[in-house]
């Protein structure tokens, strides 16, 4: 393809689930990414961090972020070239942000740069209304509502396009297609 031809190329529109541990965001960006017969964007920090065996310091946040990016740039490029132009993200750098500052109560600029120019179309907050389910790698339970607080402040602060999703996990699905529609139909 020439660089004149991927120019005209649509825009990969970009959903992101975002949210605290354990409230179904990689189960139901599969299910979205199957929907919508679209690229789906994995969490790059699980893989990352099971591979390191040793709980991650400060220092793991620049190869986490430019993992996620790599990852998130790849499916971009493919999209661009379906019939729907769209990728749905298991996550994004705003969760990176989110997770370093809660940590290690900083992040490095550079990061958060990248999270504020990389913003997302849409954000998909998953509330914190259904069980907490303990994996061996989540290690919040008991402070997802503080963890729920922090992702909504960070959004808000990055003037984030939102749709909350909440309820039992049946209507989850729900919520979330009729917002990446509205999404879809205002494009």
């Amino acid at each position: 393809m020439s660089q004149n031809e991927a120019s005209t190329l649509p825009a990969a529109m970009r959903v992101v689930l975002t949210g605290s541990e354990s409230v179904g965001k990689t189960t139901l960006a599969a299910e979205l990414a199957r929907h919508y017969a679209a690229e789906v964007v994995p969490e790059f920090v699980r893989d990352y961090a099971a591979s390191r065996g040793a709980p991650l310091g400060f220092g793991d946040h620049g190869p986490i972020a430019k993992g996620q990016m790599a990852l998130e740039d790849a499916a971009i490029a493919r999209a661009r070239t379906a019939r729907t132009p769209l990728v749905v993200q298991d996550t994004d750098l705003v969760s990176t942000v989110v997770y370093c500052d809660h940590y290690f109560g900083r992040c490095p600029l550079w990061i958060e740069e990248m999270a504020r120019a990389r913003l997302a179309d849409l954000y998909l907050l998953l509330d914190i209304d259904v069980p907490w389910v303990a994996d061996g790698v989540r290690d919040r339970g008991d402070r997802r509502p503080e963890m729920h607080a922090f992702f909504v402040s960070r959004l808000q602060a990055l003037r984030a396009r939102v749709t909350v999703i909440h309820g039992p996990w049946e209507s989850r699905r729900a919520l979330a297609v009729a917002a990446i529609d509205a999404l879809l139909a205002g494009r």
